[in-house]
């Protein structure tokens, strides 16, 4: 797979609140922040010290981020590269936006998410 990554240099926390919560404007100024709400629930992706410590989260993932832009046209890049990791048993959140996908694991899994992305080509 010939794609190009790279490894933001944060610690990132999912988090979980409450539908219409308030966010504070702080989030905004951070680097990557994502906010997905739905009928059930608020979700937050964002730098680590950016988190509320009361906020329900789990912290300690890191992000790689796919070189964009990607155009619309283009199919199965999220799975070529969650497929292997998967078979590695690395678990990952997917995050996309207008312009790229990013890719999420552990901390801990993250040398061998890298190394694995390397053998089957990608550059990071």
């Amino acid at each position: 797979m010939n794609l190009t990554l790279t490894v933001l240099p944060e610690t990132y926390a999912v988090c979980r609140l409450d539908v219409g919560t308030a966010l504070p404007e702080v989030i905004w100024r951070a680097p990557f922040c994502s906010v997905t709400q739905t009928a059930e629930e608020l979700s937050l992706v964002l730098p680590e010290i950016y988190a509320e410590p009361h906020w329900q989260k789990e912290g300690g993932w890191r992000c790689l981020k796919v070189a964009g832009p990607l155009d619309f046209t283009l199919t199965g890049i999220l799975a070529g590269l969650s497929q292997p990791l998967a078979e590695a048993s690395i678990s990952i959140f997917a995050l996309s936006t207008y312009d790229t996908d990013y890719l999420m694991v552990a901390e801990t899994n993250l040398k061998a998410a890298t190394d694995l992305l390397r053998g089957i080509g990608c550059q990071i």
